[in-house]
């Protein structure tokens, strides 16, 4: 299933995608994809009611909603660093031997074609298509990929939008850099894992204003995302819901030569094969 939320910030419905115009509207099944849905198996709960009503021919048009991230507000947004080896070397930095973790505010999540705004004092603001996991269900210590496969409720497209001066050059940890409002974008939708043939080989790119900055595939992934879900486990309680980057392909701003860094009023556009597509204007700072 393709999992949306739809209407104004702060009063999404949700729905589950049938196709580019139509959808079923489930908001009678449950209130929210939130905490409370996945944890009570909410995608196995709904997936028969929403098969009768596809067969009855009760759904809805599209009529230019706008759309939210695939998810409620998550409890953490847990983030892994230079997890494509493509990128590390574009980055100079060696391949990591474990992943590297940081987190990011969860009011950073916004709609995939919301306004990413760039916060004041940045110099260096950044793009970075990613493969995001969704957490299905409370789990920690799990002893295998297999368990930690069964432990995720889906995929969908993120941009970890950074600052690159915030996060390198303030000392501490990353999530300075990473944490401004607006800075996660999410969606359009979140896809079950039985969409999803190999989730190793899906293509991934992002524009900025027209020009091909990223080009990807999962493939080049240091960790994939069952090391990752059941690596995190040993450290740390993953809760239904949570939300998990997991690193991006060569071509962000920081990697260019000389590098180029976001713009107010460029527009970036991206996306990963079978996720969907975004698209962001961005701002100048408030």
């Amino acid at each position: 299933m393709y999992l949306m939320r739809i209407g104004a910030p702060g009063a999404e419905k949700p729905i589950v995608r049938v196709d580019d115009v139509t959808y079923v509207d489930v908001s009678d099944l449950t209130p929210d994809f939130n905490e409370a849905f996945f944890g009570s198996e909410g995608i196995e709960r709904i997936r028969a009611a929403v098969a009768a009503r596809i067969e009855a021919g009760e759904v809805t048009a599209f009529a230019g909603e706008r759309i939210g991230a695939p998810i409620a507000r998550p409890h953490q947004i847990l983030c892994i660093g230079l997890n494509y080896s493509d990128h590390a070397a574009e980055t100079g930095q060696a391949v990591p031997e474990e992943p590297i973790l940081f987190t990011k505010s969860p009011n950073t999540l916004i709609g995939p074609n919301d306004d990413v705004r760039i916060p004041r004092g940045s110099t260096k603001p950044d793009w970075e298509v990613e493969l995001g996991i969704v957490i299905g269900r409370r789990c920690s210590y799990l002893e295998s990929a297999e368990e930690a496969a069964a432990s995720i409720a889906g995929f969908c497209v993120v941009n970890d939008v950074s600052e690159r001066a915030f996060q390198m050059e303030h000392n501490g940890q990353w999530s300075k850099g990473k944490s401004a409002e607006t800075f996660n974008p999410a969606g359009p939708w979140l896809v079950t894992p039985d969409e999803i043939g190999n989730v190793l080989a899906l293509d991934m790119w992002l524009d900025v204003s027209g020009v091909r900055r990223q080009t990807g595939t999962t493939s080049t992934m240091i960790f994939d995302p069952y090391f990752i879900v059941q690596y995190l486990s040993q450290f740390l309680v993953l809760e239904p819901g949570d939300l998990i980057n997991t690193g991006t392909p060569p071509g962000v701003g920081m990697g260019w030569k000389p590098p180029v860094w976001l713009q107010p009023g460029d527009v970036m556009e991206l996306g990963i094969s079978g996720l969907g597509s975004q698209r962001q204007n961005v701002l100048a700072p408030r």
